[in-house]
């Protein structure tokens, strides 16, 4: 359950995503029309400037403001979380003003960083978070095969056991 829900569930619903609207726009892009015929100029309104020529307009663009703010919401949500249990010394329990504190104060950074730096301040920070990431896919890269290792190493001794009856 664990596996469908964490895994299977987004990456199917970001491949039903990606090739419905991807789609859209490369049409749209390759038979020339609305504005993403002429290139993207600005990356923030591709979204909507392939969702002006598709039916229901209002509602799809609705849509996905608001699926971005979840996704936003929910990301800030998991930072907090994740900043208040290491603070805790790994407790899940921390008092509910902790998190809160460490909600805002994320909220408060990233505010005064787009307000002070603007547009360069989001591309350092943007650059940050891929080079901090990189370290990371090694880590996973090790725990996949540390993970496979374990798997195989299940099934050697289901097969012991099955052997023996």
């Amino acid at each position: 359950q664990f596996v469908t829900a964490v895994l299977l569930v987004p990456t199917l619903v970001t491949v039903i995503w990606m090739s419905a609207f991807g789609g859209s726009g490369l049409d749209q892009a390759r038979e020339g029309i609305g504005a993403l015929a002429d290139g993207i100029s600005d990356s923030s309104l591709a979204l909507f400037q392939m969702l002006e020529h598709l039916p229901f307009t209002a509602i799809t663009s609705f849509l996905a403001i608001a699926l971005v703010l979840v996704f936003f919401i929910t990301s800030s949500d998991s930072g907090s979380l994740v900043i208040d249990s290491i603070t805790s010394g790994g407790k899940t329990d921390a008092p509910q003003s902790q998190r809160l504190f460490w909600a805002t104060t994320e909220g408060v950074v990233a505010g005064v960083l787009l307000a002070v730096g603007g547009a360069a301040a989001l591309n350092a920070l943007q650059a940050g978070a891929v080079s901090t990431g990189l370290p990371f896919v090694i880590v996973l890269l090790l725990m996949c095969i540390s993970l496979m290792k374990g798997l195989f190493h299940e099934l050697a001794l289901i097969r012991i056991e099955e052997a023996k009856t």
